[in-house]
């Protein structure tokens, strides 16, 4: 067994709530159906929206779009060669966009998670890098690019029927999505998915997730690691709400939170949170806002933060962007920093 460490560091502190800029609707309807639990990146100048999930009871879409101003969108393919595109782990390494695992047939008798590795440089057409990564058949895990290399962090083998037990805490990392090397078996941080990692600096970012059903629950840690193998608690409680299927994003040197849902009671959020440390977060309050939603695409492109799709009650098909001023964050000089 793969001996993960970690460390404790002290406390957690939410600041002073600032008024912040407007986020602006670039569109309040794109072309491509509502939908949320897609892939999504930002590759040669665009923003990509991969697959997703409409309902419980068909089949998960394998549509590609792209966008070149968040606006106009165009259909690149209809069907792509990968099924598993619910709660799928999508990102950009090696001039490539790359789809891993996630989640096929819904709640239908044919449901399975995939391990399965796709990539594309136009995506019309899909290479396989393989059929079955080594890491078990999966959803709904975290990944980044880290080191030169691709990272799954977590995740769930099973969707509506799995348990406890489905989740994961073990850390995989690949340099070319076939060969997978085992970094940590069981990281620190409790097993999850619906979570969401980061690379910030020099370090990776895990926080937040936890499990849907058969039972429910959510966590607001955040740990961090400079090499996926020794991590840290930055936190056991962060100031927002534990909470599932929320996107992150790093932007103006700091790591972002934007929404998500929560079973205590249930319901989504609109909430924004940033962080330059992982100890101390800051709530961005606008006054302009988009509804509260889970599982929609987050995007950081041209200087700014952009959100698609997700499920506002109902499912959504709205973009939305924010440029926050490089000199906006007050009081952020008092974050130290080396702390980390």
């Amino acid at each position: 067994m793969l001996v993960c460490a970690f460390a404790v560091v002290a406390g957690a502190s939410a600041q002073a709530q600032q008024q912040a800029p407007d986020w602006v609707e670039v569109t309040p309807k794109a072309p491509w159906q509502a939908r949320d639990s897609q892939g999504e990146v930002v590759y040669r100048d665009r923003l990509w929206i991969l697959g997703g999930w409409f309902d419980s009871f068909q089949h998960a879409p394998r549509d590609v779009w792209n966008s070149a101003d968040g606006e106009h969108w165009q259909r690149v393919t209809a069907e792509a060669p990968w099924r598993h595109s619910d709660l799928a782990m999508s990102l950009v390494f090696d001039d490539r966009m790359w789809m891993l695992g996630g989640w096929y047939g819904g709640r239908m008798p044919e449901h399975e998670a995939g391990h399965e590795v796709w990539s594309s440089r136009d995506g019309r057409a899909w290479d396989q890098a393989t059929s079955a990564a080594a890491w078990s058949a999966r959803l709904a895990a975290a990944a980044v690019v880290f080191k030169d290399r691709m990272w799954i962090l977590g995740g769930s083998e099973d969707y509506y029927f799995g348990d406890a037990s489905s989740l994961k805490n073990d850390v995989w990392s690949s340099a070319d999505g076939k060969h997978w090397r085992l970094e940590c078996e069981h990281a620190p941080w409790a097993p999850r998915a619906y979570h969401q990692a980061v690379v910030l600096g020099d370090r990776i970012y895990v926080f937040g997730g936890g499990n849907y059903v058969p039972t429910y629950e959510a966590h607001h840690d955040v740990w961090s690691s400079s090499d996926g193998v020794h991590w840290e608690q930055l936190t056991d409680a962060a100031p927002w709400h534990a909470r599932l299927w929320f996107p992150a994003v790093v932007y103006r040197d700091r790591m972002w939170i934007l929404g998500g849902w929560s079973n205590d009671p249930s319901r989504n959020w609109n909430d924004v949170w940033y962080s330059r440390d992982g100890r101390d977060w800051r709530q961005l309050v606008s006054s302009k806002i988009w509804k509260a939603r889970h599982e929609h695409s987050a995007f950081v492109w041209r200087d700014k933060i952009w959100i698609a799709g997700g499920h506002a009650q109902p499912l959504s098909s709205e973009v939305w962007s924010l440029e926050v001023p490089p000199d906006w964050f007050p009081g952020d000089e008092d974050v130290d920093l080396q702390a980390n």
